[in-house]
C-alpha cells in the first residue's frame, strides 16, 4: 500500500509517537509498503507551542496537505496526533471522501489540562470530536480503551506497541567504573528514569521519594531546569541515545515510571528489555504490562512507589528480560497494518479517476475511463 501518515509530532521530538511510528515504518517498509510522511519540518510555517518551545505547531496546512495529498495518492491515510496538521489533515481526508484511521497516543485532554486552565472534560469534547469519524481508533492497552469507551469514543481496536530486543538488551551493561558506565562513581543501587522532563510526565514524584543509593533522570525537556534546581540530590544526565542509552538502562538496578498519564509507556518495555525491573503506579500502560509477569511492581496510586520501588530489587532480571521478549515489532506493525482504512482495490481506482478528472477541469470524455480489470 501507499499510506500517508500525517502527524505533529516528528524529529527532532524524542517521544512515543515518534518512535514508534519510526519503527513501525521500517518494518513495514520491509514488507514492500511506501509512505508520505507529513510533519511539521516538511515546509509548514510553524510556531513553538505555548509552555512547550521544543514542539513547532504547523500554521496553514490544509492547503500542503492537500496538495501532498493528491500528488501521493495514498491507499491509506493514517493520522496520528490532535494537533494542527492532525486537524488540517483530517478536514482533507472529510472533504474528499477519502477513509482514514487515527491513534490515541497522547492523554491530550489531562496534557492540556496540566499545562493550561483549561477543564479536561473540554479536551475530552474535543478528542471525541477529532475521532468521531476515523474508521479505526487505534487504542495500546485494554485498560485505555475502556476509559475511552466511558468517555463516548467508538470505532477503537487494540494495537499494542513492540521493543527493540537487539538494542536494548543486558549485553549493553558496562561494569562498574569501566570506560563507558555512565554511572560510574554513584552509590548504588541506581533508580532510574528515562523520557521527556514534563510536568505531565510526573517525574517530580521520582524526584520526592526516598530510596537508598542513588536517582538518575536521563532526558531533556521544559522541566529540566527546574528539577536541577530544586534537587540537588538527583543525578541528571540529559538526553542519550543509541548504546549510551542502552548501558543506562542496562546499568540500572531498578526503573521507575511515575507517570499517571502515558496511555503504554515505551520506555517500560526498554528497561524489561535490558533486564532492569520496573516499579509503577496502577496507571495506563503499566497495568496492562507488569501483573503476572515478574517483571516488576505496580503501586496504587495512593500508595508508596519508593516501596515498590525496593521491592524490585528482589526481581530477577532474567525474568524481566523474557517478559520484554514476548512483544515483538513486527506483530504490532501487522496489527497496524490491519487497522488502516484503505479503500477497496476496486473503489481506489475510481476514486482516484474523479480527482483528477475535477483537478485537470476537464470533461470527463477527455480522459479514458479507469482499468479496474486488475483490481488494484
Amino acid at each position: 500500500m501507499r499510506i500517508m501518515l500525517i502527524t505533529d509530532a516528528w524529529d527532532p521530538q524524542v517521544n512515543g509517537v515518534v518512535r514508534t511510528m519510526k519503527r513501525i515504518i521500517a518494518e513495514t517498509e520491509a514488507m514492500g509498503h511506501v509512505w508520505e510522511i507529513v510533519h511539521p519540518g516538511a515546509g509548514f510555517m510553524t510556531m513553538p507551542l505555548p509552555t512547550y518551545p521544543e514542539i513547532k505547531l504547523g500554521l496553514w496546512g490544509r492547503p500542503l496537505i492537500s496538495t501532498i495529498f493528491h500528488e501521493f495518492e495514498p491507499d491509506a491515510v493514517h493520522i496520528a496526533t490532535e494537533g494542527t496538521l492532525g486537524m488540517a489533515g483530517r478536514a482533507v481526508c472529510l472533504t474528499e471522501k477519502h477513509p482514514f484511521s487515527t491513534a490515541y497516543h497522547t492523554r491530550f485532554p489531562e496534557y492540556v489540562s496540566a499545562r493550561l486552565p483549561v477543564p479536561v472534560s473540554w479536551g475530552y469534547a474535543f478528542v471525541r470530536w477529532f475521532h468521531k469519524y476515523s474508521g479505526k481508533v487505534m487504542v495500546a492497552t485494554p485498560s485505555l480503551m475502556k476509559e475511552l469507551e466511558d468517555h463516548g469514543f467508538n470505532n477503537l481496536v487494540a494495537w499494542s506497541r513492540g521493543v527493540d530486543t537487539d538494542t536494548f538488551s543486558p549485553s549493553k551493561r558496562v561494569p562498574d567504573g569501566a570506560p563507558g558506565d555512565p554511572f560510574a562513581g554513584l552509590a548504588r543501587p541506581i533508580f532510574l528514569n528515562v523520557g521527556r522532563v514534563a510536568v505531565e510526565k510526573n517525574i517530580e514524584s521520582f524526584a520526592e521519594l526516598s530510596l537508598p543509593g542513588t536517582k538518575v533522570i536521563v532526558g531533556d525537556g521544559p522541566q529540566l531546569e527546574e528539577l536541577k534546581r530544586k534537587y540537588k540530590d538527583v543525578v541528571f544526565l540529559g538526553a542519550r541515545f543509541g548504546d549510551d542509552l542502552a548501558a543506562c538502562y542496562a546499568g540500572a538496578d531498578v526503573f521507575v515510571f511515575p507517570s499517571l498519564t502515558d496511555t503504554f509507556g515505551l520506555v517500560v518495555l526498554e528497561a524489561m528489555a535490558a533486564g532492569t525491573p520496573v516499579a509503577a503506579y496502577d496507571a495506563t500502560g503499566p497495568r496492562d504490562v507488569i501483573p503476572g509477569s515478574g517483571a516488576g511492581t505496580i503501586t496504587p496510586l495512593d500508595g508508596d512507589l519508593a516501596k515498590g520501588a525496593v521491592d524490585c530489587l528482589t526481581l530477577s532480571r532474567e525474568t524481566a528480560r523474557a517478559h520484554a521478549e514476548t512483544y515483538s515489532w513486527r506483530s504490532c506493525a501487522e496489527v497496524f497494518l490491519e487497522n488502516l482504512q484503505p479503500l477497496p482495490p476496486p473503489q481506489r481506482r475510481r476514486f482516484w479517476h474523479k480527482i483528477r478528472i475535477r483537478r485537470r477541469k476537464v470533461k470527463p470524455e477527455a480522459l479514458p475511463p479507469p482499468d479496474i480489470s486488475s483490481g488494484a
